[in-house]
């Protein structure tokens, strides 16, 4: 039977994802190509592999035995693939990592600095991502790893791992500044400005949940896309917000802006490396990995 081998790698795909559309997706690939593929393989193998239905596919069970055998081939083909690699050395490759906004600014730069240094041949490929857009990338293996914030949508099926805790803490601009000497609850904060992330952000999620469970709605009257931008705006006089200590720092002794106090305590968050173990990385990723977590807290 002399079959098409690029059809095994596209029904493997395909299976994984359970789509025409995504595994299209990963492979840079249109669905109608995707589709015309595996009709050519059910013919080839004079079978019905997929059963198709609004939501996707899913397997036959004809399809489910062959799907045995190809996702044991193709393991074994990135294992070899990453053996070569490794060979290779540390002068070229690419590295693909999706991070959140605050991921990067307080922990993730400072690691990319000393590995572009140590390894300046190797490309690297930063993708501004939510926390949900991140862990979605690495699922179809789009990227290598991904560093983001809790809480984080993980699935049970990817490797998460906690790197370093952080504090978040109540800032405002100089016209806050009497606010100083006072203890703030999280229900008063409803008489002044308020500035969080946008809805889609689980930093928002969080503060959602978290003023939920104090019995106030949380309802910003600003929302900003990124947490540089919150601190611009709490410089601009805007209103109050939650930041990481980290990034408030430097404003803070500059006296640009104020920290406050509040009542309820804030639970600490922390910075998370997910990545899917049945992805093989390229050596450089695997350097870079490696790196992070030898450097990780003890949390």
């Amino acid at each position: 039977m002399d079959v098409n081998y690029e059809y095994y790698k596209i029904f493997y795909y395909v299976a994984k994802h359970n789509s025409f559309t995504k595994a299209a997706r990963v492979l840079g690939n249109s669905q109608p190509n995707i589709t015309r593929a595996m009709n050519c393989l059910e013919q080839e193998l004079h079978c019905t592999l997929f059963i198709r239905n609004n939501r996707g596919v899913r397997l036959t069970p004809e399809g489910e035995q062959l799907y045995s055998y190809v996702s044991s081939a193709m393991t074994q083909l990135r294992t070899a693939e990453a053996k070569l690699a490794s060979g290779i050395g540390l002068e070229h490759g690419t590295i693909s990592i999706g991070a959140s906004e605050t991921a990067l600014n307080i922990y993730l730069l400072k690691h990319l600095k000393a590995f572009h240094m140590a390894y300046p041949g190797i490309r690297l490929k930063i993708y501004n991502h939510s926390t949900p857009q991140a862990v979605s990338a690495v699922e179809n293996g789009e990227i290598d790893f991904a560093i983001v914030t809790t809480p984080t949508t993980a699935k049970s099926s990817l490797t998460e791992i906690k790197l370093e805790s952080f504090q978040e803490i109540l800032v405002g601009g100089k016209t806050f500044t009497a606010l100083g000497s006072q203890v703030l609850s999280l229900s008063e904060l409803k008489n002044y400005p308020f500035i969080c992330l946008w809805r889609e952000t689980m930093t928002y999620h969080f503060y959602h949940q978290l003023f939920l469970s104090h019995g106030i709605e949380l309802t910003p009257d600003t929302e900003a896309a990124t947490t540089d931008q919150i601190l611009s705006l709490v410089k601009s006089e805007l209103g109050l917000a939650f930041i990481p200590s980290k990034m408030a720092e430097d404003a803070i002794q500059k006296r640009e802006i104020v920290a406050l106090s509040i009542h309820e305590t804030i639970p600490t968050r922390e910075v998370c490396l997910v990545y899917d173990r049945q992805h093989p990385m390229s050596i450089a990723a695997q350097k870079l990995k490696n790196i992070i977590l030898e450097n990780r807290e003890d949390l």
